[in-house]
């Protein structure tokens, strides 16, 4: 009997392994088939030094030729780094803070790096436990969103671990700040309702607990100081950023019998929940009662109606401080700088009729 014929593998193009059953491909490969060393491709991928474009389009393109799918531990070995970025948020559960993560995470994807999120819930204590499980894991940067630490804490953090803090103005070694300007928000919000006539223009605020909810409040009142309006606190409700505290904000409002005819919400979670709130007790929006939210997130251009609001950059947010850390990794001194505060006026305000 005669033994089956062994047909030879089709040879493959030189440098270019077979998809399935060919040896891992190494960074040695790329190296070769780029016309760079090694060193060089291992600059390339960490982002440790510059590198030259045309050497940087070889590398890439022998990259994609070869299917290299680089080894992220031993690049963080190799390193010295751990590849992940620590964020401490406030509330994971959160539209904002959700789209903030997310443009954190469209950041630092491509720079192969990978965030670990923890919630600080608001609370000194938990925000501290977070850091210091952040540092214990050794990541290779920190991201605080907004919270309560203590600015010196914060600096001494930034000691051991670069640091990148959004919603605070701080200056140190190994760290950098951005902030946005809620107060001139609150004051652009309440001014368009100015304009569009209104006088009687009730506040529900924020969390007191939040610096961004103050600085929101004292646009407010700017706004009134400057259309030489009294700021009436009656027409101010306490509020906690949420939906809930909204529908009850209006309950309130209502109970009091004071007259207005507009509601600045101090963001949009607040405003859809006010707005229910009117809706319960048939009072159109904006017929009867003009309304503004702060923050613009994706809900805001859907509801019913469409929600005049302030747009505050929140995935932007995320990317920037992203790259910030970035910088900071590389020894770079970062110069992201978040947009100014902006109307964006839709169908629940009007201007009233007199």
């Amino acid at each position: 009997m005669k033994s089956p014929k062994v047909r030879p593998t089709p040879s493959l193009p030189r440098n270019v392994p077979a998809a399935a059953d060919s040896p891992v491909v190494t960074l040695d490969m790329v190296a070769r088939l780029a016309g760079v060393s090694p060193s060089t491709v291992s600059r390339i991928l960490n982002g440790t030094a510059g590198v030259g474009l045309a050497k940087t389009e070889a590398v890439q393109e022998a990259i994609r030729k070869l299917r290299f799918k680089p080894n992220p531990i031993a690049r963080g070995l190799a390193g010295g780094r751990t590849l992940t970025i620590g964020v401490v948020t406030q509330a994971i559960n959160s539209p904002f803070y959700g789209e903030t993560l997310r443009g954190i995470e469209d950041k630092l994807e491509p720079a192969g790096y990978i965030p670990i999120f923890v919630s600080g819930h608001w609370q000194e204590a938990e925000e501290r436990k977070a850091l210091d499980a952040l540092v214990s894991r050794r990541v290779d940067g920190i991201i605080v969103l907004s919270g309560l630490l203590p600015d010196e804490i914060l600096k001494s953090y930034a000691k051991t671990v670069p640091m990148v803090v959004v919603g605070r103005t701080l200056e140190g070694p190994n760290l950098f700040s951005m902030t946005f300007d809620n107060r001139e928000g609150g004051r652009l919000a309440t001014q368009h309702l100015i304009e569009c006539g209104h006088t009687r223009i009730a506040f529900i605020a924020g969390d007191p607990a939040q610096p961004d909810a103050l600085d929101r409040q004292a646009g407010y009142r700017d706004a009134l100081e400057g259309a030489g309006l009294a700021y009436d606190p009656a027409l101010v409700v306490p509020g906690d950023f949420t939906e809930t505290c909204g529908l009850m904000a209006v309950g309130s409002l209502f109970d009091s019998r004071l007259p207005f005819t507009a509601i600045f919400a101090a963001n949009d979670q607040t405003a859809l929940g006010a707005a229910l709130g009117l809706y319960r007790r048939n009072v159109r929006v904006p017929d009867d009662v003009s309304m503004v939210g702060f923050d613009d997130l994706a809900p805001a251009k859907f509801s019913i109606p469409p929600l005049t609001t302030i747009r505050q950059p929140v995935y932007e947010m995320g990317s920037l401080a992203a790259a910030a850390v970035l910088d900071l990794l590389r020894g770079v001194t970062p110069t992201a700088v978040l947009p100014v505060p902006q109307l964006v006026p839709r169908e629940s305000t009007r201007r009233l009729m007199r």
